[in-house]
């Protein structure tokens, strides 16, 4: 293969990776759904695997950008125009946390565990479910988070408080299941988590769809869904 087809083809390549990006829209790598993720992805493997290909010839490649920019148009054009094919194709946001109560239906639905959720809640700066009185999870994957009125930001030197020390929760009960090993991190023990478990309704770990504590407010219970 001559370097003047190299040339071409890679030129060819950058102006249609630029005119297809373009042309789709501009977004932010936040706002990417998983299909535009991959949609990005495919189109560079079709440049890459075509620029030192002897058999694949400049008609073939700039046929390549065509038909994928067509496909990728009318992909938009639809969850665009007709709203009734955006949620089957773009996805809907999830709603996991609904008035303070977590979904585990949903959560389960969506492959996330308790790990993952808080990992989400820390990217939205909270450190707390009993924060959150919403939380949408997003078709891009990220989480959208309403806070309880009572936690609204609201700076402790505006209202001349002194400041108070802060520790981060631990998850002591997940899905009915005691986390001993954050038990034993934060210096209790499975006795003192029973008996606070009866001081607040529940007789045993698996009432408990999950359970946190912090030394500033205590243990924190939300109820495993009864059916």
């Amino acid at each position: 293969m001559s370097y003047e087809l190299i040339v071409i083809k890679l030129c060819v390549g950058f102006a249609g990776l630029w005119t297809i990006t373009r042309l789709l829209g501009k977004k932010e790598i936040a706002q990417l759904t998983p299909f535009d993720f991959i949609s990005s992805l495919v189109l560079s493997e079709i440049v890459g695997n075509t620029i030192y290909d002897k058999e694949v010839t400049l008609l073939h490649l700039l046929l390549a950008f065509g038909v994928w920019a067509a496909l990728s148009f009318l992909f938009e054009f639809l969850t665009f125009r007709v709203k009734r094919l955006r949620g089957p194709l773009d996805g809907r946001p999830s709603v996991l946390i609904h008035n303070g109560v977590i979904d585990r239906k949903e959560m389960n639905r969506n492959k996330l565990d308790f790990e993952q959720l808080r990992l989400l809640l820390r990217m939205q700066n909270v450190f707390s479910l009993r924060e959150v009185a919403y939380a949408v999870y997003e078709t891009n994957g990220s989480l959208t988070v309403l806070k309880k009125s009572a936690f609204e930001s609201v700076e402790r030197r505006d209202l001349n408080l002194p400041e108070e020390a802060v520790g981060l929760p631990v998850g002591l009960i997940e899905d009915g299941e005691v986390q001993l090993d954050e038990l034993s991190r934060c210096g209790k023990d499975p006795q003192w988590l029973l008996e606070e478990l009866h001081k607040n309704g529940y007789s045993r770990p698996e009432e408990v769809l999950y359970a946190e504590w912090t030394p500033e407010n205590g243990l924190h219970l939300l109820a495993a869904d009864k059916g």
